[in-house]
């Protein structure tokens, strides 16, 4: 029977090569094995928003709204290497699972020779069309110079930033976590440095920000290339590509939620600035900027537990151990929960400090961003079901699901609370939007979870 308990059965691989995904997770050892992912990401979130402190603080307000006004366009380009790299980590994970160790490396392999490919293209045509891009987000004179020009310097290196962000994905799948903190740490490290020398030293503005950005990327992007090529006795290696356009197919689907999700969120977030812009201006486009690098601190630790956790939810998806597949899962719901009220605990505490990093100099702009953080913090207490949701129907290699839940929550909800909240609460309708979204969202992720749960057997 295909629904037995087989949690005591052998599995297909040798021992040691399973030995970090196949024995019962305790919350002691889930918490461990995710952690590396976790920090990896919070990290990441953390030397995005260096470039804005930097920016705020040192180039003035108009830079700064201008890169949070280009941002989505630059996040958008990006949305690739998120979907290669949370639906190829599902694919491998499953395969290693099944066994396949020598496919599971060739799939591997020509998931980042496409990514390569794909960055290239997307090169191209973002330094060929930024300025076209920024005027249609009605940006003008200065405004609109500063867009370009920190536009045009990230997306040559757009390649970099999406094997970053890849290469996240299949650490944890290589059972090396710890190893792709390094590596990012290493790229955040190196993105506060030079910010600090090219903007606060050498008085760059924004074209300091943009190269220290590229440059962080280099490492981030390029050195697990040369780890993977030359370790040969790790789970996963770079060497020759097995060229399968059914298995890119299925990266596609599988990540397709996250691509859909990091894709709307860029849409989303020019609607948020040009309703900001047509409400309060320049000074709106701010304020939301910092509440986007702060948020995204707080969602990345969610974020982290998703990546860190999919491997394991993929492997024993892959080896039919629905015990270890149920017990990953109520372990994982109870450790959201727990964060998730600590999130929002944070949050309210740091209110006052975290806005003022960013924006004190300027009374006004502080009061309206501390406001807007106050209210869209809400969400914390429900946003890492709705991601951690997304995430393990991707892991279980149902993208059609996740992309489903991505879709409605982060393109469709956020789009009709964007535009209609501010009709019946101005401003603060634009604050509240992500909240009144995330618990919409929450209640079909919920359907979903309970509708499927017989079929894979989590519950």
């Amino acid at each position: 029977m295909q629904t037995q308990n087989i949690e005591n059965q052998p599995n297909n691989l040798p021992k040691e090569e399973t030995s970090q995904f196949a024995r019962s997770f305790t919350f002691k050892r889930l918490i461990k094995f995710v952690l590396p992912s976790v920090i990896m990401m919070v990290f990441t979130s953390i030397y995005g928003v260096v470039d804005g402190i930097f920016v705020s603080n040192f180039a003035g307000v108009t830079a700064f709204a201008a890169v949070n006004l280009i941002m989505p366009v630059l996040m958008a380009f990006a949305t690739l290497g998120f979907m290669i790299g949370t639906g190829g980590a599902a694919l491998v994970s499953k395969l290693l699972g099944q066994g396949d160790k020598k496919k599971a490396n060739g799939i591997f392999s020509f998931l980042i020779a496409v990514t390569i490919a794909l960055g290239l293209i997307a090169t191209a045509i973002g330094e060929i069309f930024m300025p076209d891009l920024a005027r249609l987000l009605k940006a003008e004179g200065e405004m609109l110079d500063n867009c370009v020009l920190y536009g045009r310097i990230n997306m040559a290196g757009i390649t970099l930033f999406m094997l970053q962000n890849v290469f996240q994905s299949f650490f944890p799948v290589a059972e090396k976590p710890k190893l792709g903190l390094a590596f990012i740490v290493s790229a955040g490290v190196t993105n506060a440095v030079l910010d600090t020398v090219f903007l606060a030293g050498f008085k760059w503005g924004i074209v300091g920000a943009a190269a220290a950005t590229v440059t962080g990327q280099a490492v981030g992007g390029l050195a697990p290339i040369l780890y993977f090529t030359i370790n040969r006795k790790g789970v996963l290696r770079l060497g020759k590509p097995t060229i399968d356009f059914k298995a890119l197919a299925k990266t596609c689907a599988n990540g397709s939620s996250e691509l859909m999700t990091n894709l709307s969120l860029s849409l989303v977030n020019i609607l948020y600035n040009y309703q900001l812009m047509r409400l309060i201006g320049e000074s709106g486009v701010s304020a939301y900027g910092v509440l986007m690098y702060v948020n995204f601190i707080f969602i990345s630790v969610f974020l982290g537990y998703s990546v860190g956790v999919s491997p394991i939810i993929g492997f024993n998806f892959g080896a039919k151990n629905r015990a270890e597949l149920k017990n990953v899962f109520k372990k994982s719901l109870i450790i959201i929960a727990v964060t998730s009220a600590c999130m929002f605990g944070i949050a309210m505490a740091l209110s006052y400090p975290l806005p003022y990093v960013f924006v004190g100099y300027n009374e006004e702009l502080f009061a309206l961003t501390r406001r807007g953080f106050m209210i869209c913090s809400s969400m914390f207490l429900v946003v890492g079901f709705n991601i951690f949701g997304s995430a393990f129907f991707t892991a279980l290699n149902n993208g059609l699901l996740s992309a489903i839940l991505s879709f409605m929550r982060t393109l469709l909800l956020q789009i009709a609370c964007v535009i209609v909240l501010p009709l019946i609460w101005g401003v603060d309708g634009i604050w509240a939007a992500n909240v009144f979204a995330e618990l919409i969202a929450i209640i079909l992720t919920t359907t979903f979870i309970l509708c499927f749960k017989k079929k894979y057997g989590y519950l």
